[in-house]
């Protein structure tokens, strides 16, 4: 019997909202489905667990990531009046083989709802580097222009600073060792000379953190180090006390935005934002939906998984909940609940 795509993929997605963390949790799921559920979803009858193994091993990873993330651009927010977007890198551990290295997926997310915007592949024998670029690339140039993209210190080059800032987009970026000369010049600044732009304090888990971040517009520094774009150098000081004891962690930072775009409070929570994709992504894939010990190895099925988990992720958190692990919960009590939050969201 032949399905339709759209309603194989609506139980797939369905059924990881209710928990589904494998093919055979998902074919399970689908063949608990009544007559008019299956309907609600666009099938005549319930597929089998062998029916979205094959599929999911032959779908072009690719095509899916870009058209389920339609959903998505069309939902995001804004900070300080712009969207800001994080980018990092997960691998699959799962999915490695004794032939096969486990892929490395690269996923955008934005800062302020925490929907996945897309996700790409690292090629075998390349890196993330390359990957990101091709991420910026595949999105609708009209969604890209006007956003800011923050990335980790990896990505701190001229190379891919170009791509963000020929897309009409800014960027945010982390100055570490990989650009000497530029870590090099940040650090001699008088920045004791420098007034602090924007602190803020945040306790929790057994200690206090407190944040001050000190801006300068670089047209005012006479032989910089050439970098495309660079308009604001910033130097972010962290002090976190925990149990009488202090520590202090400096950390410089480059971006293409203006002072009128992102001044140092912006900036700051663009900065913070950043590292959401951690807590909000990895980790709920990793923890929750136990990713890294996914038996899912089959050609690209792994990666189809994965944007499964993301696509729910996002719809979660459309619908407005903050722990995801609740509400797979909620929806296993019910596919009801998990087809209507699918089609409503």
């Amino acid at each position: 019997m032949r399905y339709p795509l759209a309603g194989l993929l609506a139980v797939a997605v369905c059924a990881v909202l209710a928990g589904a963390r494998s093919f055979t949790a998902i074919g399970e799921w689908a063949l608990d489905l009544n007559v008019e559920q299956l309907d609600r979803l666009g099938l005549e009858r319930a597929p089998v667990e062998s029916t979205m193994r094959k599929l999911f091993a032959r779908l072009d990873a690719d095509v899916l990531d870009r058209h389920l993330a339609v959903l998505t651009w069309c939902r995001t927010a804004q900070v300080g009046g712009r969207r800001v977007i994080a980018i990092d890198g997960k691998t699959v551990r799962g999915a490695r083989t004794a032939g096969a290295t486990a892929p490395h997926l690269i996923a955008a997310l934005d800062h302020t709802t925490g929907v996945v915007l897309g996700q790409n592949a690292v090629p075998v024998k390349s890196n993330e580097i390359p990957a990101v670029r091709d991420l910026l690339a595949g999105f609708d140039p009209s969604d890209l222009h006007g956003c800011v993209i923050t990335v980790d210190a990896m990505h701190t080059l001229d190379e891919t600073a170009k791509t963000i800032v020929a897309a009409g987009a800014d960027y945010v970026f982390t100055v570490k060792g990989n650009q000497p000369l530029l870590l090099k010049a940040l650090k001699t600044l008088p920045w004791h000379a420098v007034p602090v732009g924007a602190t803020s304090t945040k306790a929790g888990h057994g200690r206090q953190a407190r944040r001050t971040i000190k801006v300068i517009d670089i047209p005012t520094l006479p032989g910089w180090p050439e970098f495309t774009g660079i308009a604001q150098v910033a130097q972010l000081r962290r002090t976190v006390t925990r149990a009488g004891k202090k520590t202090i962690e400096v950390v410089y930072l480059i971006t293409s935005a203006t002072h009128q775009d992102a001044p140092p409070d912006v900036l700051a929570a663009w900065i913070q934002g950043h590292w959401g994709i951690e807590n909000r992504l990895h980790w709920v894939r990793d923890v929750t939906f136990d990713e890294d010990h996914s038996q899912v190895r089959t050609a690209g099925a792994p990666r189809v998984m994965a944007t499964l988990r993301n696509t729910a992720i996002s719809i979660l958190r459309l619908a407005g909940w903050t722990s995801i692990a609740t509400a797979l919960r909620h929806h296993a009590r019910n596919p009801d609940k998990a087809i209507t939050c699918a089609l409503t969201c």
